[in-house]
């Protein structure tokens, strides 16, 4: 798979959730649970991007790990960044998550890292939307893994996105 080529407008947005206080803001206003429960944002490129969850007194389940709904709104957050950043300069496109499946392979404790690697089959789907004039769907796949790097959860995201 070649590099994508990176646009004024995504390498803008990439700088803007770079700063830790503008993308605190941006998910205070527009996704306070993922604020409240510690997300951050560990790396993005084109290619991928890299969200952490922590275990904490928030994102808890009885079992004491993280609970699951923590860890799929991780999940969706890195593949949801690379769509975002997609998007920009593309005119209005909306996106939304049209499927979920997942597979949890070990408890999830400790500091969570999921990555999505699908920069360029998102950005693919968007342009095969722009060109036809109708919705596409592309499932990606967000890989959790702990501090040791052992998987704890595989989540595969539907999204569905349609340029208008």
């Amino acid at each position: 798979m070649h590099t994508l080529p990176d646009t004024p407008a995504a390498a803008a947005f990439r700088r803007t959730i770079s700063s830790p206080l503008k993308l605190r803001l941006f998910m205070l206003r527009s996704l306070p649970m993922a604020y409240l429960a510690g997300l951050r944002l560990r790396e993005i490129t084109p290619e991928r991007a890299v969200i952490t969850v922590p275990f904490k007194y928030l994102t808890q389940n009885p079992f004491r790990s993280i609970y699951f709904a923590c860890l799929s709104m991780a999940a969706e957050m890195a593949s949801g960044m690379l769509a975002m950043m997609h998007i920009q300069g593309q005119g209005r496109v909306s996106m939304l998550v049209v499927g979920l499946e997942a597979e949890f392979t070990k408890k999830a404790v400790g500091l969570i890292a999921f990555t999505s690697e699908d920069g360029q089959r998102i950005a693919q789907t968007i342009a095969d939307s722009r060109a036809s004039g109708e919705g596409r769907t592309v499932v990606c796949t967000s890989t959790g893994v702990d501090e040791a790097g052992d998987v704890v959860a595989t989540f595969r995201i539907t999204w569905s996105f349609r340029a208008k």
